[in-house]
């Protein structure tokens, strides 16, 4: 017979409460579905009642997220979310790697810190190695958490300047083609990239960065013939690079210098019948020494819920 359990949870401030359980308890919510307990609030106090290990869990899932609101000032669902399904997985210790490590501070103020624990691996990964492929669906921060070492190895000095590049095969690469000047034919292709250092960085800081080339930001054709010295290189979108292209990028790999390559398998535009580089890559380079693949999944996904479970669908689609 199972034992049951009721305990009280208290917190110093009505304040933190309100921050745990979510406004209109949309947080007290998702632990009441995510349970069999009863969880009740009163105030500044939660009462769970139940199966005397689900009892404990949820304690443990509260104390974390109250660990996490006085570090952090915030929590999000996605936040509440993890951290139940963790502590169910008994893998609470794995919370310390996500939550207790911010990475950087954007020029707005905002913490930046990885939300996974495929997004934690991915930033060692990325810091012990020379080059690092960060593989899987959209919404789990690959490019953006690649930017931000990016602009952490700059102020450190490890590198004297950022390169963030892309494929434009929605031109085919053949960019004498379309009207206007290099920035006006590349800016479409690289928004994303773009967006991302504006958030870091701050637009004036930026735009002084690229007016001194610090930051180049360049179509992949334009990689061709150059060796890539103390620098920090991101290619995005690489599931749309040729096998040709992939060679020629990571070829350009110099002295003092880092690459990432990020992509997303399931999303290539290449024509069909032309192999991936970047799935080739993955399969070639696996075992060289210096070189590290993560491959992220659903689990990774910080979009909205109803995002991971589209990509769930079509994984098993696909599989079928």
């Amino acid at each position: 017979m199972q034992r049951h359990l009721e305990k009280t949870i208290e917190f110093n401030k009505q304040e933190e409460a309100l921050a745990i359980l979510g406004y209109n308890d949309e947080y007290l919510k998702i632990l009441s579905d995510s349970f069999d307990s009863k969880i009740i609030s009163r105030g500044d106090k939660v009462v769970v009642r139940g199966n005397n290990n689900e009892v404990l869990s949820i304690e443990k899932v509260l104390m974390e997220l109250l660990n996490l609101y006085r570090n952090t000032g915030e929590l999000t669902s996605h936040d509440v979310k993890y951290c139940i399904e963790l502590i169910k997985k008994g893998e609470q210790e794995l919370l310390n790697k996500v939550f207790n490590n911010v990475v950087l501070v954007t020029a707005k103020g905002k913490q930046v810190k990885p939300k996974t624990v495929g997004q934690s691996i991915y930033l060692e990964a990325i810091k012990k190695n020379y080059i690092t492929f960060g593989i899987g669906p959209a919404g789990t921060g690959k490019t953006y958490l690649a930017v931000v070492m990016a602009v952490i190895a700059l102020k450190n000095k490890e590198v004297e300047k950022i390169i963030l590049t892309r494929p434009a095969v929605e031109a085919g690469e053949r960019l004498g083609f379309l009207p206007g000047d290099l920035q006006e034919k590349v800016d479409p292709y690289l928004r994303p990239l773009y967006d991302a250092l504006y958030d870091i960085l701050g637009v004036e800081t930026f735009q002084k960065f690229m007016a001194k080339n610090i930051i180049e930001v360049a179509p992949l054709a334009y990689m061709r013939g150059r060796t890539l010295e103390n620098s920090f290189v991101i290619l995005d979108e690489a599931q749309n690079t040729t096998t040709q292209q992939m060679k020629m990028f990571l070829t350009r790999l110099g002295f003092g210098s880092k690459m990432v390559i990020t992509g997303d398998l399931s999303q290539t535009d290449l024509p069909q019948g032309t192999i991936s580089g970047l799935a080739e890559a993955k399969y070639v380079l696996h075992q060289v020494e210096g070189i590290k693949t993560i491959m992220f999944d659903d689990a990774d996904v910080i979009r909205h819920e109803v995002v991971a479970r589209i990509i769930r669908a079509y994984q098993q689609y696909d599989n079928n």
